[in-house]
């Protein structure tokens, strides 16, 4: 989701004004490409269709259309705004006016199912036609305002892509609606949290979009009704005032969110306090709670760690304990790293350090895009580490990919970050450029200093560890710079300028400066060498003990069954000095790099796989040779096992 925060003024940094940005050919205009000709066609089919979602028929009752009852999800409104603004992305984007004029059709059912005095959910508005006396906000569980708060996104979105007023209408009365609502709750004490607040960022962008400070006044009024929540779940992260916070809680979409939220707020009113509690829940997160694939929110159900025996809750899609990461049961919702991305966004223009993109690009490369398969069509709403092609008891979710599934949050959401995947490449601050994820596109620059110039960049990342820079059309007389990210998983980052090849090291923020003033063109190529590593977690993650992942670059690799000849994944060792070459490949028509090499396979003397306990009996160890695919290509194959950490062998 993107904001337009040009104008705020505790933001260090902003994105770069849309039109200003196009992708060239690469790995990311592969998949902007793929989600725009397929994930976001095939997402509509299925909001479209009566007896797979009723997403668009609710809408069609409330407008009196067509005759029924209600069904579906309770959250499927916002999910479909969310759809929506994928679709305004990729159609403002390509120039598609057939889509434009479909969402304006879209956009005139919204208004017509609206009432009269702004309200818009079609559960309560079908409910109360039905004389089923439903309570409009009676329960937070009912997702109303997380409804709201994506129809605020799409219409901000679609307003300044389109320059058009008709959404930005309708998100209007809503939000007047939404502010009659709080100031009622305030004025009875009687507050609760809405769950998976949407509505923080959707609101900073009503106010960013218009100019209207009631916008901004509202979004800082719900962030701090929070604290007057009565007997208030670790759940929602509203069991403790906001300024209490110090670790990251509860369900992992509505923590990400309400940070997302919150660092939006600072970057419109700056608050130290709530600037410290940003920096400490998320240093709790990125040091103690997270997986190498950048997936979050590891517990299917957990109580709160951090109440006693009496205080505590029950916790879906839940933050646990530190360093609790497991990884045939990981949760790891695809909704939850999607806000991780939108909090990370927001946390990087408060402050510019290469961590929080370092962060954006694992998760973009690795859990985002493992959540959809490589045709666009099935999606995974929980991303493990570990498959195995059977288990004795039952997950929630299915182990495979699925075209629908009953909670659709997570496609739609998927969708549009990935069609705004071009955005993530460059922000801008007053007199310099900031690189974000590395991909091959061409920006043109207005600085607020007066420099203005072009910059195409051409990559073969994520596979390819240089990054070609040709900077043209430069107004000399104005300094500029540019700063490049250093991840850190690069040692011996190195830059190339008039042919000669020299260490580059980055500042205390991640970032190396090159000066481009005095000329109007000049080139330069940055060199991320990619060696194959072994990752290894801390001890306090038990179930990775004498475990390692292994990367190149900014991707995780894994093990799939299908590659290993009918040897069980759980036979097969890491050496700790194994040699991988690197091979390019190819899986549903997409190539990539694999990596290829040798592992160590256990000989048992005797062995019984089912046994909870039983003598260990080795014989020794072969060779077997393995091929390693990017974690975010997996599943796309036969259905087996598959391992991200594999154990190491030491001899």
């Amino acid at each position: 989701m993107l904001t337009d925060t040009t104008k705020s003024p505790y933001a260090k940094v902003s994105p770069i004004p849309f039109g200003q940005i196009s992708l060239k050919e690469g790995f990311w205009k592969t998949v902007v490409d793929r989600t725009t000709a397929e994930t976001i066609p095939h997402l509509r089919h299925m909001f479209e269709e009566k007896e797979i979602s009723h997403v668009v028929e609710n809408f069609r009752i409330c407008a009196g259309e067509t005759e029924g009852s209600f069904d579906g999800t309770d959250f499927g409104d916002g999910d479909f705004y969310k759809w929506m603004e994928a679709a305004v992305y990729a159609a403002a984007a390509g120039k598609d006016e057939k889509l434009l004029a479909d969402l304006e059709d879209y956009i005139a059912l919204i208004g017509r199912a609206q009432q009269a005095d702004g309200y818009i959910s079609t559960k309560q508005i079908i409910a109360e036609r039905e004389g089923k006396g439903a309570a409009r906000f009676a329960n937070i569980n009912d997702f109303e305002v997380y409804n709201f708060g994506h129809l605020f996104t799409t219409a901000a979105l679609y307003k300044r892509l389109t320059g058009k007023d008709s959404f930005l209408k309708v998100a209007e009365k809503a939000a007047d609606y939404l502010r009659k609502m709080y100031e009622d709750s305030a004025r009875k004490g009687e507050v609760k949290t809405a769950v998976c607040p949407s509505h923080y960022m959707g609101l900073m962008e009503l106010y960013r979009v218009t100019g209207e400070k009631k916008y901004l006044e509202l979004a800082k009024l719900a962030i701090t009704l929070r604290d007057s929540v009565k007997e208030g779940l670790d759940d929602n992260q509203d069991r403790l005032p906001l300024k209490q916070h110090e670790k990251i809680i509860g369900h992992a979409v509505r923590a990400n969110y309400l940070y997302a939220g919150l660092a939006d707020l600072c970057m419109e009113e700056t608050d130290a306090e709530y600037l410290e509690v940003l920096d400490k829940v998320w240093k709790n997160l990125v040091n103690q709670k997270i997986y190498v694939t950048g997936g979050c929110g590891a517990l299917y159900n957990g109580a709160s760690p951090y109440g006693n025996f009496f205080t505590h809750q029950l916790v879906h899609q839940a933050y646990g304990y530190e360093y609790q990461l497991p990884n045939t049961t990981a949760y790891n919702e695809t909704c939850a790293s999607i806000g991780l991305v939108f909090w990370a966004y927001r946390m990087f223009q408060l402050n510019p350090k290469a961590e929080y993109f370092d962060l954006i690009e694992r998760v973009m490369l690795n859990t985002n895009l493992a959540a959809v398969s490589m045709d666009g069509k099935k999606f995974f709403y929980e991303n493990m580490l570990r498959r195995e092609k059977e288990l004795p008891y039952k997950l929630v979710w299915p182990l495979t990919r699925s075209e629908y599934i009953l909670s659709y949050c997570c496609p739609p959401n998927l969708a549009r970050t990935l069609a705004e995947a071009a955005e993530y490449a460059w922000l801008q601050g007053k007199d310099c450029v900031y690189t974000g994820m590395y991909e091959s596109c061409e920006a043109s620059f207005h600085l607020e200093n007066g420099a203005e110039f072009d910059i195409v960049q051409t990559t073969g990342y994520p596979f390819e560890e240089t990054i070609h820079f040709a900077v043209k059309n430069r107004t000399p007389e104005v300094p500029a710079s540019v700063r490049l990210r250093i991840p850190a998983w690069c040692t011996q980052a190195e830059i190339e300028i008039d042919g000669k090849r020299e260490k580059l090291s980055a500042d205390a923020d991640g970032y190396a400066k090159v000066e481009i003033s005095g000329c109007d063109e000049m080139e330069f190529t940055l060199v991320l060498p990619m060696e194959v590593r072994l990752t290894a977690a801390h001890s306090y993650v038990e179930e990775t003990t004498g475990q390692a992942a292994v990367e190149r670059g900014p991707l995780v690799y894994c093990a799939e069954g299908v590659d290993a000849d009918g040897t069980p994944l759980a036979e097969l060792y890491l050496p700790l000095k194994a040699e991988f070459s690197a091979e390019t490949d190819e899986i549903a028509g997409q190539k990539f790099v694999a990596l290829r090499g040798k592992m160590k396979r256990i000989v048992y003397e005797e062995h019984e796989a089912d046994a909870l306990y039983q003598t260990l009996r080795v014989k020794g160890f072969t060779e077997q040779e393995m091929k390693l695919v990017p974690y975010y290509a997996w599943d796309n194959r036969a259905f087996g096992e598959m391992r991200v950490y594999m154990q190491v062998y030491y001899g």
